[in-house]
């Protein structure tokens, strides 16, 4: 029996067949596939990191394909495990010649950690990256600047897993090591150059804007805020809640919607940097209020002061020691460090996987402690 108003509906319409074949064609395809996705899954599912209070709308939606695929540079990942000394080893500095870090290592440890960086930095070239093409014995000499930045960026390795600690390994232990930013290559991407102005033709704060460039997320928004926020430490800041607060940008302390462009243009680059929203450092109804503020905001300003001190203390210094290639091709200036350099897209660098674990060399600049 079919249903009285397609009785009706065939009586009016005696000529047209087409109609009930549409109607019914469409409603069968809807019920098809509603029952596959009840059968077979949603194939968009999301899951969700909470990130405050439930119902507030703070939490990270993610695509579960996303999330089960994870970082595809995790596979190639390589590591090896630490030789525990049986004591009375000779040391590298008593063998090799120069060796200015990294001294204290048995010979074992620490031609593993120099095979270990080959791969992690110069996989092609091996040894020869930082060596040149020469005898075992001449891999003293400093002749390479590859060599020179190496040894400085050991120091900086070390360094970070022992005075930021808070961050690096705020989730548990993680650590970094030379394939957290370099993931095989012998410049690690998403590097940083100052390129302000980004027009010579004008002056004043058109300067740093409305030029879409890489440091602004291709946006229109400052381009200047990397130099300004992580190298030069001026205040990440927003314009006062009330309008027309009086003052200029030239007064000192005055939060100008300057200031907001370059924070706005700082925090487009955080979201991207680690694939998150707002509302992973912020309740978004209240950004202005940190007592507010999700547990990673925390996290994530002590990464700011992090790379601050990393990018002036040991990166930017580095400048004299680069061929002109390696520099900005703007400014001139050394590359740099950001949020990006480490996370590559990801809220934690390889997803959270412990880098440091095989490697207490690298742990801190004190001779390291092998556990059995």
């Amino acid at each position: 029996m079919l249903p009285k108003w397609f009785d009706q509906w065939n009586k009016d319409n005696p000529t047209n067949i087409f109609g009930p074949a549409i109607i019914f064609g469409v409603l069968g395809t809807v019920i098809f596939f509603v029952a596959l996705l009840v059968v077979a899954g949603q194939p968009f599912a999301t899951a969700s990191t909470q990130t405050g209070p439930r119902g507030t709308g703070m939490s990270i939606p993610e695509f579960v394909s996303r999330i089960e695929a994870g970082d595809p540079t995790i596979d190639d990942y390589v590591t090896f495990d630490p030789l525990v000394p049986e004591g009375g080893e000779p040391l590298a500095k008593d063998i090799y010649e120069n060796v200015q870090v990294l001294g204290d290592l048995t010979e074992d440890n620490f031609n593993r950690l120099m095979n270990a960086m080959t791969v992690w930095v110069s996989p092609d070239e091996g040894c020869a990256y930082c060596h040149g093409d020469v005898e075992l014995e001449e891999y003293g000499n400093d002749d390479l600047y590859t060599k020179v930045v190496s040894r400085r960026m050991i120091e900086m390795t070390q360094y970070i897993n022992e005075e930021w600690g808070d961050h690096v390994n705020a989730n548990g232990e993680v650590g970094v090591n030379c394939s957290t930013c370099h993931r095989g290559q012998n410049v690690p991407s998403n590097i940083w150059f100052d390129n302000s102005p980004v027009t010579a033709n004008t002056a004043g704060w058109s300067s740093n804007q409305n030029r879409a460039s890489s440091t602004s997320s291709a946006t229109s928004l400052p381009s200047d805020a990397l130099q300004k926020l992580l190298v030069d430490g001026e205040q990440i800041v927003v314009h006062d809640l009330e309008s027309r607060v009086a003052g200029s940008p030239a007064d000192e302390g005055f939060r100008s919607i300057q200031d907001t462009e370059r924070t706005y243009a700082l925090m487009n680059y955080f979201a991207n940097s680690l694939g998150v929203n707002c509302n992973f450092c912020h309740n978004s109804r209240a950004f202005y209020a940190p007592e507010e503020h999700t547990p990673q905001w925390g996290t994530a300003s002590l990464g700011i002061f992090m790379v601050q001190e990393i990018n002036n203390e040991f990166l930017i210094p580095l400048k004299d020691t680069y061929p002109e290639h390696r520099l900005g091709a703007k400014n001139g200036d050394a590359p740099k460090a950001a949020c990006a350099t480490c996370h590559k897209g990801y809220s934690k660098p390889y997803q959270g996987l412990n880098v440091i674990a095989d490697w207490p060399e690298l742990a801190g600049s004190e001779p390291p402690v092998y556990e059995e």
